[in-house]
C-alpha cells in the first residue's frame, strides 16, 4: 500500500500472496437495449482482457493468456449482460480487479471483484458494491493506509468516494467530493502535492465535454480549473478511459474515442503542463493505443485501460473490449 497514487514504486510481480435506469451514453446496458431494434445484442457485449508491453501506450495481448479473462458468464451471483471498466490493485501478493457488472434484471451497474496471484489467471469472487442507482468505472486506489474507490455514480448527483471497511469486500460511502448534475467517469490522481480529477460532464450525454477539478485535500473543497473545460465539443477525446499514469517522468491520460459511436478506441495524451492556472497536453500517437482487435471479444472496439508498471520495467494492464 502506498501514500501516493502516482509516486509509488513499480508493482513487484514476483511477490507471493500472504433502481434507477440510466440514459443512453451513460449506462452501457441501456445503450445496448436502446440499440437492440437495429443491432444484435451481442454486438455490444463487453468483456475484460489482460495486455502487456514495454510502456502503457505500447501494449498487446499478454503472452500465454486466453482473453477474455473475465466475461459475463463468469459472474456467478448475478445474471450479467456484460462486464466492463476494470481497475486493478496489488496488495499482499494478490491482484484485485474491480469492474462494472451490468445487471440484466435491474438494468443498472454494480461493482464486481475478481482476484489473481499472477495478474494473468483470474477468478471471479462476487459483487462487492451495489446501490439503488447505476455504478460503473470503479476507480480504486490506496492512500495513507486505506483503500478507496470512486465509482461512476452520476445518478446520485456527483463523484462519490467510498472507503473499504473490510478490503476488498465491504465499502462505505464517505463523501460526495464534487456535486454536479452530470459527472461521469471521475478519474482522480495526485500531482505536485494536490489532488486532480478529470470527468466527462456533457449535459446532453454527447460524451464531448471534459472538465478538470483540483483540491489540496482529497475530501475538498474541490474547485474547477481555470482552463476547464479542457475539451469541449469533441467526443473523440473527452471521456476518461482509465487511470492517469506516470511514464518516463510525465503524466499520461487516456480518453475514450466515442466517435462515430461509443466504445471504439482509446487514445493517450501527455500532460505537458499542469498547475492551478495552466493546462497543456498533446497526443502521444496519431493512432489509438487500443482499438478493435481480431478476436470475437474485442473485434468491434475497446474503450478502457488500467496499466501498472512491474519491477522488471514491463507493464501489465487490464482492458475491455466489445
Amino acid at each position: 500500500m502506498t501514500g501516493d497514487l502516482l509516486g509509488s514504486p513499480p508493482v513487484d510481480d514476483r511477490a507471493e500472496p500472504p433502481q434507477r435506469r440510466s440514459p443512453i451514453g451513460l449506462s452501457l446496458l441501456s445503450f445496448i437495449r436502446n440499440r437492440r431494434p437495429r443491432l444484435r445484442r451481442d454486438r455490444f457485449e463487453f468483456a475484460i482482457g489482460i495486455y502487456e508491453g514495454p510502456s502503457p501506450t505500447q501494449l498487446h495481448p499478454a503472452a500465454g493468456v486466453r482473453n477474455p479473462v473475465i466475461g459475463r458468464h463468469d459472474v456467478s451471483d448475478r445474471r450479467a449482460a456484460f462486464v466492463a471498466d476494470p481497475f486493478m490493485l496489488r496488495a499482499g501478493g494478490t491482484w484485485y480487479m474491480f469492474f462494472e457488472v451490468a445487471n440484466h434484471g435491474s438494468d443498472i451497474g454494480e461493482i464486481g471483484l475478481a482476484t489473481s496471484h499472477d495478474g494473468r489467471n483470474w477468478q471471479y469472487e462476487r459483487i462487492v458494491l451495489s446501490e439503488p442507482f447505476h455504478l460503473s468505472y470503479p476507480h480504486a486506489f490506496a492512500w495513507n493506509g486505506d483503500y478507496y474507490m470512486i465509482p461512476e455514480s452520476y445518478q446520485a448527483g456527483g463523484a462519490r468516494l467510498y472507503r473499504a471497511v473490510e478490503f476488498p469486500y465491504r465499502w462505505t460511502h464517505v463523501s460526495t467530493l464534487i456535486e454536479h448534475p452530470v459527472l461521469v467517469d471521475g478519474t482522480i490522481f495526485r500531482h505536485d502535492g494536490s489532488w486532480w480529477m478529470f470527468a466527462e460532464t456533457s449535459p446532453v450525454h454527447k460524451q464531448d465535454c471534459l472538465r478538470l477539478f483540483h483540491s489540496r485535500d482529497m475530501l475538498g473543497p474541490w474547485q474547477e480549473h481555470r482552463s476547464s473545460p479542457i475539451v469541449d465539443g469533441d467526443p473523440s477525446r473527452s471521456r476518461p478511459a482509465g487511470k492517469v499514469v506516470r511514464d518516463n517522468g510525465g503524466l499520461v491520460r487516456f480518453a475514450q474515442n466515442c466517435s462515430p459511436e461509443y466504445g471504439t478506441a482509446v487514445r493517450a495524451f501527455r500532460i505537458e503542463e499542469l498547475t492551478t492556472e495552466t493546462y497543456r497536453e498533446h497526443e502521444l500517437s496519431e493512432r489509438p493505443v487500443l482499438g478493435a482487435g481480431t478476436e470475437r471479444w474485442n473485434r468491434l472496439g475497446m474503450h478502457h485501460i488500467d496499466a501498472h508498471k512491474l519491477v522488471s520495467g514491463h507493464w501489465i494492464a487490464c482492458v475491455d473490449g466489445r
